[in-house]
């Protein structure tokens, strides 16, 4: 069964990229020296009081910082819950 995650307010739920775990030369990066990309792509868009839509939607890859995050793992995977006011930018190809 798949469980379906809404975030309320201006709250996003996100699945960060994952750091690369070689070079491009083919060397294998150890995980403590992985750095952590601050990449995600998006899965849920919370909704603002009355109705508003956020300026994401789901698929989109996006840059976040800031510090608050909530952290949960679902089926083995990682996710994020962030504010919109974390998002730095959105990555378009």
């Amino acid at each position: 069964m798949k469980m379906k995650i809404r975030p309320l307010g201006e709250k996003i739920l996100i699945k960060p990229v994952k750091a690369e775990e070689k070079t491009s030369g083919g060397i294998y990066i150890p995980e403590e020296a992985r750095e952590e990309k601050k990449q995600a792509v998006v899965e849920e868009v919370g909704v603002v009081s009355g109705g508003k839509e956020l300026p994401l939607k789901k698929g989109d890859k996006i840059l976040y910082g800031g510090y608050s995050s909530d952290e949960f793992e679902i089926n083995g995977e990682k996710y994020l819950i962030i504010e919109l006011k974390d998002v730095l930018a959105v990555i378009e190809n």
